[in-house]
């Protein structure tokens, strides 16, 4: 009895051993679903791509959508879950409220989902609601950002006169955030009037014939704040044409070669530079170390900071870093 007693404890010990090697030599697969094609996101995939060869995962990339919306992100996004084999989800939802339905059921399925960028409804995972299913949000604090924003370009107008704000999209947590925290920020400078809140729906075309169809209601407008890569591009590009280079100052969001490069020539006069790179390796690490020992992310949120492109700054050698990939 006592030989089969420390037999069995043998067999279990080698049994243990056996899981225990399986679980520390397992591969771990993450999804990353963009919310559309553009450098902000491709700088995203590379943070992401460097911090999972780092750790070993896996990363697998779904199309980048041609529009943003959830017309075309949730097709796609359906058919990175279908694969069945993703062990967790990263993704940057297109609509704070239609969205919660379609990552609810792949949570549901048994797919930790990690929003990133933007969030759904109101991004307070904490509390009790249809949307805290969530592990956390990784993004920017764009309401602070917003308020950066509007103080820096209250003081480049001289803190009076008219300005406006050239905006993407009504349901998205991340464009909302810069706008309300623009406008709270103007709120400071009682000189400057906010006299216009317009949306692209991240088409530079229609951004571009925004802001001239303002300049021309307003040609005493003193600045523009383009609160996103279309936005913005389209934003500087109508001041261009409209011969106001340095009478309106532009403020923009996202640090594209595009968008810097005006900034050099003065034809952008700040640009706000998330950390896409950052918060896409903070996402496949969080998801490796939830995971790997069921870690939770703290306060369900992780938010990396921003810097502020100027024409003094733009070609500091630290500064570089900031500079969307393509």
């Amino acid at each position: 009895m006592k030989k089969l007693c420390i037999s069995l404890v043998a067999v279990t010990l080698v049994f243990m051993l056996a899981v225990g090697a399986f679980a520390a030599d397992k591969t771990y697969k993450m999804a990353f679903m963009p919310g559309i094609t553009d450098a902000f996101y491709f700088t995203m995939e590379k943070g992401a791509q460097a911090k999972a060869k780092e750790l070993g995962v896996e990363l697998i990339v779904g199309e980048y959508p041609k529009s943003w919306g959830p017309e075309a992100q949730v097709p796609i996004l359906e058919a990175l879950v279908a694969r069945g084999d993703i062990d967790l989800l990263f993704t940057a939802p297109t609509s704070t409220e239609a969205l919660i339905p379609v990552l609810k059921k792949v949570h549901d399925s048994g797919i930790p989902v990690i929003t990133v960028d933007t969030y759904l409804g109101d991004g307070d995972y904490n509390k009790e609601s249809n949307y805290n299913f969530p592990l956390a949000y990784i993004g920017t604090d764009n309401f602070a950002g917003g308020m950066v924003v509007a103080e820096q370009l209250a003081k480049m107008i001289g803190e009076k006169g008219k300005v406006m704000v050239e905006n993407t999209n009504p349901d998205v947590s991340s464009v909302q955030g810069r706008e309300k925290g623009f406008v709270e920020g103007m709120k400071k400078f009682p000189g400057i009037e906010v006299v216009a809140i317009e949306y692209c729906l991240d088409n530079q075309e229609k951004a571009q014939a925004q802001v001239a169809a303002v300049l021309q209601k307003h040609p005493d407008l003193a600045g523009v704040f383009g609160v996103n890569i279309f936005s913005a591009q389209g934003a500087y590009r109508a001041i261009v044409n409209a011969g106001l280079t340095g009478a309106v100052k532009v403020a923009t969001w996202d640090a594209t070669e595009d968008l810097i490069n005006a900034l050099r020539k003065g034809e952008v006069d700040l640009v706000l530079a998330q950390k896409p790179a950052e918060i896409g390796s903070l996402a496949v690490e969080w998801g490796y170390k939830f995971l790997k020992d069921g870690t939770p992310i703290p306060d369900k949120k992780q938010v990396p900071g921003f810097f502020v492109f100027t024409k003094e700054n733009v070609d500091a050698p630290d500064s570089q870093q900031y500079i969307y990939a393509k």
